[in-house]
């Protein structure tokens, strides 16, 4: 069986990163051949300083080896050190209905809150069917929000399929449903774009305050709150540590518990969580070396597969 997973390298990665890609996808390496990547020419439909999309591939790199990414057991490398998957991309495109895109989530989404909307974000699903299908994945983890985004790619596969003979490999995804959209500070989707995420990394000062600024409604600490699974902190802790969450849960029904308190719980459960993880970050900071060496040999063992399928996709389509 083979994985395939990425993420943008669009900023620092938070808690929704991490439960709803990072951690399945490491849990994953056990079960089959895992192939990640870091998808910066995802991240230039919004992101447009070329020195922070460095910063950020470099910073994505040390935080999934620093959280347990195996590269002696996974294929991890940059998206761009495979070019040929833009040319994959290209060639999907041809088959890609404009209709189906005009339904994705993505682009209807972003597009709805005003951000500027590039032919990047529109394509956006096309480039992903190429990252997916050029290495023959079976499995591809994603968030519910991100099946659609799979079923996308099934879709131009199957009509590739249909048009040119059996070339790609139509994968399934696999969705984790215990663990949802990760809700920010504010109750919306944790993102990058929303400015309401949690880092897994940073300075403790910094994160404390994030923390420490979650939405809570104005009921004072005496009141019981019989709501309190729907409490944004508590979310937060049922994934971090489901026995102090529902302590916690049960101190609010009962009243007496106040926000704050709550809030200094939750910062104190997510900084030991991930206490071993920084620990590894820092040690893999001190050594560049080993962590560009890990994405050159990733992309070596990647392109292997890639060219392959490449070939096969030009060979049946009559590139060749």
């Amino acid at each position: 069986m083979r994985i395939l997973s990425g993420i943008q390298p669009s900023g620092t990665l938070h808690l929704g990163n991490y439960f709803g890609m990072m951690r399945p996808a490491i849990e994953l390496q056990a079960k089959g051949e895992a192939f990640y990547f870091i998808a910066d020419y995802h991240s230039m439909t919004s992101l447009f300083d070329p020195a922070e999309r460095r910063q950020n591939v470099a910073n994505v790199a040390l935080d999934f080896l620093a959280c347990g990414l195996d590269p002696q057991r996974t294929v991890f490398f940059r998206q761009s050190d495979v070019p040929e998957v833009t040319e994959l991309s290209w060639i999907l495109s041809t088959l890609t209905p404009m209709s189906l895109l005009e339904k994705c989530h993505s682009f209807k989404d972003k597009s709805a809150k005003g951000f500027p909307i590039n032919h990047g974000l529109f394509a956006y699903p096309v480039l992903m069917a190429a990252d997916i299908l050029l290495y023959d994945s079976n499995v591809v983890p994603v968030g519910r929000d991100q099946k659609q985004h799979v079923e996308v790619t099934r879709d131009i596969a199957i009509k590739f399929n249909e048009a040119y003979g059996e070339t790609f490999v139509i994968p399934e995804p696999e969705i984790r449903t215990e663990v949802a959209v990760v809700p920010g500070t504010d109750g919306q989707k944790m993102s990058k774009s929303y400015g309401n995420a949690i880092a897994i990394f940073g300075e403790e000062k910094v994160l404390r305050k994030a923390v420490m600024a979650i939405k809570m409604d104005s009921r004072q600490p005496a009141e019981p709150k019989p709501d309190a699974d729907q409490n944004l902190a508590i979310q937060l802790l049922k994934l971090l540590n489901p026995g102090v969450a529902r302590e916690y849960e049960e101190k609010l029904r009962a009243g007496g518990l106040g926000y704050g308190d709550l809030k200094k719980k939750l910062f104190e459960v997510y900084w030991e969580y991930f206490a071993v993880a920084r620990a590894k970050r820092a040690e893999l900071a001190a050594n560049r070396d080993y962590v560009n060496d890990v994405l050159r040999q990733g992309a070596e063992r990647a392109h292997v597969v890639a060219r392959a399928v490449l070939q096969r996709a030009r060979k049946a389509s009559g590139l060749e």
